[in-house]
């Protein structure tokens, strides 16, 4: 048996720092030990101050030449405790800058807070990066500011959109509704665990970290549940850090390991144990260009 692959060139300009290249072109041949074996040619010229990178991908195969898993069984635990009918890729989006985003003020549950004209543009930015991605459905928190960014990201879909109360921001209690700075010197206790310590955050024997983990761990069930294969998740920082920490097997004391920025963009597949690999990390480039993500296929 015989068959050919076609290779890939891969082209740039710049590299970050100093060159290991120096100022000649070097060029770099590979060749597979597979018996369907392909050659990949990368083509490294000197740094300049643009960027340019170009990329075929192999012939016959969908596996990107960056070195995509083949396969992520038994990397995590399964968040669904079932088979599912198809493997899903699910993209988490953060909500646009919301008022009290912009004021310092804590947010939590509170439905207060709304989006800025800063944060319409963001979510306008989300849409606009989004537009050639085909999603089966898309799920929000209820909460004003995500709701209004899931609203405008899904205009002109055909699927109306899904809220899920298991998708709302993590209760503060006092702390909601204060500036930072206020909260700080009126219950500096609270607000340096908060701050600091935050799975031991508690008031009145409330964890509420802990109870956003279980509410976290609900949607994540929830949305897995639901037929098709690309979900579109519009939510908030603490409920981002959540899923994901739990996604990958972490706990609520590993909650400021996270970060998502405004209209920041994550991307989870799954497999069909309900098995999460992290495929991409608050992607923020379609805040600064018109980047327009395509999704590759598995």
């Amino acid at each position: 048996m015989s068959c050919s692959r076609t290779g890939a060139l891969i082209t740039t300009t710049h590299f970050g720092g100093a060159s290991i290249f120096d100022d000649t072109k070097q060029s770099f041949k590979f060749r597979t030990k597979s018996p369907c074996s392909a050659t990949i040619r990368i083509l490294c010229s000197s740094p300049s101050p643009e960027l340019q990178v170009t990329t075929e991908k192999l012939g016959n195969n969908s596996t990107s030449l960056t070195g995509g898993a083949y396969d992520f069984e038994r990397a995590t635990r399964s968040l669904t405790q079932k088979t599912l009918f198809t493997p899903k890729k699910v993209t988490l989006v953060r909500h646009g800058l919301s008022t009290w985003n912009a004021e310092g003020r804590v947010q939590g549950s509170s439905n207060l807070s709304t989006l800025t004209e800063v944060g319409v543009a963001q979510a306008e930015r989300c849409r606009r990066a989004l537009a050639d991605t085909h999603f089966d459905r898309c799920f929000s928190s209820p909460i004003s500011r995500a709701k209004a960014t899931a609203e405008i990201i899904w205009q002109d879909r055909d699927q109306p959109l899904v809220f899920l109360d298991s998708l709302k921001e993590a209760h503060l209690f006092f702390l909601e509704g204060m500036l930072n700075v206020d909260a700080m010197q009126k219950y500096p206790k609270e607000y340096s665990t908060w701050r600091e310590d935050p799975s031991n955050f508690v008031v009145n024997g409330v964890y509420p970290l802990r109870t956003l983990w279980e509410t976290a761990d609900e949607a994540w069930r929830e949305i897995l549940s639901n037929p098709g294969e690309n979900f579109l998740v519009v939510t908030h920082k603490s409920m981002l850090r959540a899923l994901i920490c739990i996604a990958l097997g972490l706990g609520p004391e590993r909650f400021r390991a996270i970060d998502v920025n405004n209209g920041g963009l994550s991307v989870f597949n799954f497999n069909k144990k309900g098995e999460a690999m992290l495929q991409s990390l608050n992607m923020t480039a379609h805040m600064y260009t018109d980047h327009i993500y395509r999704y590759q296929n598995k």
